[in-house]
């Protein structure tokens, strides 16, 4: 069924306009009497039947509610070394599906990618879209929040994360080492296309990280987050 996130839901109907309501009517072709489900981040699904439909507007009837169930019982949240061109909508489109919670644009030494200011909440804008859309498209209860870019000083100060991993190409433990069923969050570092400097590393590992490995192959940076949060929903038991 298809599914869309709203700002919020009161009562027993739901009005969508803007974009949602051109979405519906003019890209999914949808008609009055037709069902979709909606969700306002909160935990929550919500099935509805279109009552009412204009040229700007969908008007939706709530007709049952249930608990969504598609949410991982572990919170991970990646800081992501900033890579080159488009690498991070595919990032943010991918860890989304899997059940990240948030992510973090990171900037660190060997960042070659390193926008203004201006730049750079463009960027945070088109990320959140994508992981929207991303969310609506794999029945997410939550959208995963896209954070401002920071610098890993930066990160590193506001992880509470109850476990901190750093994937490093340099080796370090495996991470059914780190990992349990019963592991509540996790934070993973991934760096950018050359990697962490050593100090970084470091750096990482003095705020409670561990070093980890994602096996002996060099894996690139938009791909070694997607493998890190599978290998992690895998050992917490949130791809069963």
């Amino acid at each position: 069924m298809q599914k869309l996130f709203v700002e919020k839901i009161s009562g027993d109907t739901v009005l969508l306009e803007g974009e949602s309501a051109r979405h519906i009517g003019r890209s999914l072709r949808m008609r009055v009497g037709d069902m979709l489900m909606v969700t306002d981040g909160s935990g929550r699904d919500y099935g509805c039947q279109i009552s009412e439909m204009t040229n700007k507007t969908v008007t939706l009837k709530i007709c049952y509610e249930q608990a969504n169930e598609s949410e991982p019982t572990c919170k991970v949240r990646i800081f992501q070394g900033v890579p080159k061109s488009g690498k991070m909508e595919d990032i943010v489109q991918k860890c989304v599906e899997l059940g990240v919670c948030e992510i973090v644009p990171t900037l660190t030494k060997r960042c070659v990618s390193k926008p203004d200011e201006k730049s750079s909440e463009k960027k945070i804008a088109r990320y959140q879209k994508i992981a929207l859309e991303a969310a609506q498209q794999s029945g997410r209860g939550i959208l995963p929040k896209i954070s401002p870019m920071q610098s890993l000083t930066q990160a590193v100060k506001q992880d509470d994360s109850e476990v901190k991993i750093v994937f490093y190409e340099g080796g370090g433990r495996s991470i059914k080492e780190i990992v349990t069923p019963q592991t509540e969050s996790v934070s993973i570092y991934i760096g950018p296309e050359g990697g962490f400097e050593e100090s970084e590393v470091e750096q990482i590992e003095a705020s409670g990280g561990i070093r980890a490995t994602l096996g002996k192959r060099i894996l690139r940076t938009q791909t070694a987050p997607v493998a890190g949060l599978t290998a992690i929903m895998l050992l917490t038991g949130n791809l069963e």
